[in-house]
């Protein structure tokens, strides 16, 4: 009794993923998602949208008043911005993230380390993590490390 309710569960774990492969196989909009190359207006756009992004972080990363303003976030109530820590982007490390976090003592994300600065040394309030300023900072801080090789969880 106990082999046939096996062969039953395993059956049906079969066929279950079976189904979920077949909604996954030809014609399906997830399995065709970037079959496609972009064309050369798509990739501008998607270039447009990032630099925009990119240069809103370069300004909440130093510290200015207008952009805070203007997404509605406290990043310091110290005076002091992220670019004081980090001239020129030093020692943020993004290609590291997610590791085990020292200063934390927890595993975290750059969006994790981000908040961590802005809610301890600069005694600003967090920012949420789908927030356009919390896109903006991370925008920046990965264009500003760009070629740099991937190292998740190493120090």
């Amino acid at each position: 009794m106990k082999t046939r309710k096996r062969i039953v569960t395993l059956t049906l774990a079969v066929l279950t993923a079976a189904a979920g492969l077949a909604l996954l196989g030809p014609g399906s909009q997830w399995a065709a998602a970037h079959t496609e190359p972009h064309t050369a207006e798509e990739l501008k756009i998607f270039r447009q949208v990032f630099m925009e992004y990119v240069v809103l972080g370069d300004k909440l990363f130093h510290g200015d008043p207008a952009a805070q303003e203007e997404l509605d976030v406290t990043l310091s109530e110290t005076g002091m911005a992220c670019a004081m820590c980090h001239p020129s982007n030093v020692d943020v490390h993004p290609n590291e993230f997610p590791k085990y976090q020292e200063q934390m003592q927890e595993f975290a994300t750059l969006r994790d380390m981000i908040n961590w600065c802005i809610e301890n040394p600069n005694q600003g309030i967090t920012v949420p993590h789908d927030s356009r300023a919390m896109r903006a900072l991370e925008a920046y801080i990965y264009w500003s490390s760009r070629g740099s090789p991937l190292a998740p969880g190493v120090h």
